[in-house]
């Protein structure tokens, strides 16, 4: 009677233990978010050689797998155009961009997670022989058509300028690279940027001894972590929890200081 009854039993522990076994395979399957590497926003992405993507976003989307291993971001060795990579958040090809600044009409296409990555300071860059003392928005403003400021087109520059009234602006460049020759060639007196990376970024263009930061900081705003509204609320959330926790250990700023 046993040796009918044990062959059964067997049966069922194993079949007992291959589920849980297959549940805890299935459960272990991390969550992929899908994101892209922006070209032109040093020091979010910079190239390290071929095949090789570094910078201040890469640092921290290993910082969020390494605070919940059961979420991965790939794709951040892939460039794209920076423009190209918001219209593709939008459209859901995409499910994550990091550094972000907050708009009205981002915020009806993207959900920005709290708190706030860091913070981004608006400098002027001058050719470096120039002699204006820059101070703020009314020492530019009374340089009329000799104070041209270059900003990059499908930024948020160029609103912001718009907001602020008064001022000789040129956004005909899409990239911070060509917006830094045009300065070089006289094509325009300052041009907008954002730091921090400033200075690498010029001394990586080649054009360390050609152009200086102004001291003055002309404006700030805060930069987020984006996802796409299609992203499940709950992976949503499991990103916001990790941000949280870098941001109360130092790790968020331990990784800003390390490419400011």
């Amino acid at each position: 009677m046993l040796r009918q009854r044990l062959p059964a039993a067997v049966a069922l522990c194993l079949a007992l233990y291959l589920a849980l076994a297959g549940g805890r395979a299935w459960a272990a399957q991390p969550v992929v978010l899908k994101v892209v590497a922006q070209e032109g926003t040093e020091p979010k992405y910079i190239p390290a050689g071929i095949g090789r993507v570094v910078g201040l976003c890469v640092d921290l989307y290993r910082a969020i797998e390494r605070t919940d291993p059961g979420v991965v971001f790939a794709g951040d060795q892939q460039w794209t155009p920076a423009l190209q990579a918001l219209s593709q958040l939008a459209s859901h090809e995409h499910d994550a961009l990091c550094a972000v600044q907050r708009t009205d009409e981002r915020a009806r296409q993207y959900v920005f997670l709290e708190p706030a990555l860091f913070q981004l300071r608006y400098q002027l860059i001058a050719r470096a022989g120039d002699p204006a003392t820059i101070n703020n928005w009314d020492d530019v403003r009374k340089l009329g058509p000799q104070g041209v400021i270059l900003v990059n087109r499908g930024y948020t520059a160029p609103g912001m300028l718009e907001r602020i009234g008064g001022l000789q602006v040129d956004a005909s460049a899409t990239t911070p690279a060509a917006n830094l020759q045009k300065l070089i060639a006289g094509k325009g007196r300052f041009f907008l940027h954002r730091a921090p990376g400033m200075q690498g970024f010029i001394d990586r263009a080649g054009a360390a001894g050609k152009v200086k930061i102004l001291p003055a900081v002309m404006a700030t705003t805060q930069v987020y972590m984006a996802l796409g509204t299609h992203v499940d609320p709950a992976v949503r959330a499991r990103v916001q929890r990790a941000i949280e926790q870098l941001e109360k250990n130092g790790e968020l700023a331990r990784i800003l200081q390390k490419w400011a």
